[in-house]
């Protein structure tokens, strides 16, 4: 069983981000050691260290869809001039406007999402568990798992990546830092919808962003 200590000393010992080592020690049954293997096999652990070190350059990237029904614009930052030219930079870049456009998520990481807004979340929550007649002993562990789902499917470095739902946009990132060795960093996005807010027909973007890669 994997505990939330076991994830903090994981975490302590490769500065990898606690659902990743959470991630990893699952996936090795809680061995410590194999964990620490894994993170710095998929380049993790590498990443983490190049994350303190500050990202300025970088580029503005557009994408548009549907004919100019969806259209966002995001800024990533690396370190150097030099990388923010790099080819696959810029496709970095754009692979994470097409998941705005596709996945609509209301912020980059957990960390920027309100304390209010979480707690107002967890009385949803629970409530709901109790109207379904769930045991007050189970409730808490089940509001915490879909708090979990509640960041997964607001925050852009936690859900899972459009053109590979095997590896989050956070593990993409990840690689080509390690890849590129420089730290890089969404810094902010902003996503527009024709209609945006009036009621209508809903359309699954996701579909249709993946159909077009096809």
């Amino acid at each position: 069983m994997v505990t939330a200590a076991m994830v903090k000393e994981l975490r302590e010992r490769t500065g990898v981000g606690m659902m990743d080592c959470k991630k990893a020690l699952v996936e090795c049954n809680g061995d410590m050691e194999k964990a620490i293997d894994e993170l710095r096999t998929k380049g993790l652990a590498k990443a983490a260290k190049k994350a303190g070190r500050i990202a300025s350059e970088g580029l503005v990237t557009s994408y548009i869809h549907g004919g100019g029904r969806i259209g966002v614009l995001v800024e990533v930052n690396c370190e150097t001039d030099f990388v923010a030219k790099n080819g696959d930079f810029k496709q970095l870049a754009y692979d994470i406007a097409m998941q705005i456009a596709a996945s609509n998520p209301e912020y980059i990481s957990r960390e920027e999402v309100p304390e209010e807004a979480i707690q107002r979340e967890k009385e949803v929550l629970k409530a709901q568990a109790l109207e379904e007649g769930k045991p007050e002993k189970v409730i808490e562990k089940m509001v915490e798992g879909r708090i979990d789902k509640y960041y997964k499917e607001r925050c852009l470095l936690e859900q899972a990546f459009i053109k590979d739902t095997d590896k989050t946009v956070q593990e993409l990132i990840h690689e080509q830092v390690a890849r590129m060795g420089e730290n890089i960093t969404v810094r902010r996005f902003a996503r527009y919808e024709v209609g945006e807010g009036i009621e209508k027909e809903k359309t699954d973007f996701a579909a249709e962003v993946m159909s077009q890669l096809k």
